[in-house]
């Protein structure tokens, strides 16, 4: 069998259980240089002494971790989480980014305590000659005020 195989039936198997994650709590200071390193030049999204200071509506897509630190063994050879992407942990497969579309429903706030949910929702194989896996997770983005962001993001595996 091969990787994207026992990818494939990993992820199979994990279809529609959602995995919650505790992202930790908003910093200015954290936002603010999400914003300079976007290329943001507007004051009131890279100056968090500002009375008008507003998180960049990017920012919590970005947190895949909470504020704590990563250890090594997290990454993958390429870079990228191990468990990112749901049943790919620990094999030798290609990875890419199939497409991402954001719903804005809430205002991210300095403060907030962020917590994601994510569920893998449909395991697509692709393709004749050199198949691929298409693999669609959705993830809810969630202050104690409710919801502030939904992200539907799809990946290829190889």
């Amino acid at each position: 069998m091969s990787a994207w195989e026992v990818a494939e039936e990993r992820a199979r198997a994990v279809i529609g259980r959602p995995e919650h994650r505790n992202l930790g709590i908003v910093r200015a200071e954290d936002a603010a240089e999400f914003a300079r390193s976007a290329g943001e030049t507007s004051p009131h999204l890279i100056d968090p002494g500002r009375p008008d200071f507003t998180v960049h509506p990017m920012y919590i897509v970005s947190l895949l971790r909470g504020a704590g630190g990563v250890d090594q063994g997290e990454f993958r050879p390429d870079g990228m989480y191990r468990d990112e992407v749901p049943g790919t942990d620990g094999l030798g497969v290609r990875l890419m980014a199939g497409g991402q579309l954001v719903r804005f429903l809430g205002e991210v706030r300095v403060g907030d305590r962020i917590e994601v949910r994510r569920v893998l929702t449909d395991v697509e194989r692709k393709g004749s000659g050199t198949p691929f896996l298409l693999l669609t997770v959705e993830k809810t983005y969630a202050a104690e005020r409710g919801t502030l962001v939904e992200v539907r993001e799809r990946f290829i595996v190889r």
